[in-house]
């Protein structure tokens, strides 16, 4: 793996997962800024993806495939799910499940880490 796009991708998602927190913190729904926000994060997991790929096509592998291919999919799904979530439920509880999957993401990241070394 990238350690460089897989240190990026934690970061942002927890500075995401920071700033969503503490929008639930004030009862405040999710805006623009954090759809976008959550954007660039989803932009950097992808980049991920590419890099994963890029690895694969050159014949460098992961010690456990099956759990690397599956962490890589749920980290592509998490955020957009939870943004649905969010926007649909424009509530406390709406805002807190996108700050959940951000740092479900951050976790996801660094368990590829250690499922491709």
């Amino acid at each position: 793996m990238v350690r460089v796009i897989a240190v990026a991708v934690a970061v942002a998602a927890l500075l995401l997962a920071a700033w969503v927190f503490f929008l639930a913190w004030r009862n405040r729904p999710i805006g623009q800024s954090v759809l976008a926000g959550a954007g660039v994060v989803e932009a950097l997991i992808l980049a991920q993806v590419v890099g994963a790929i890029v690895l694969v096509a050159r014949g460098e592998h992961a010690d456990e495939p099956l759990t690397f291919v599956l962490y890589l999919v749920a980290s592509v799904v998490a955020l957009p799910i939870g943004a649905w979530w969010a926007v649909g439920e424009r509530s406390r509880s709406g805002t807190a499940v996108l700050g959940v999957a951000a740092l479900v993401v951050a976790v996801m990241v660094q368990r590829l880490q250690q499922t491709w070394s």
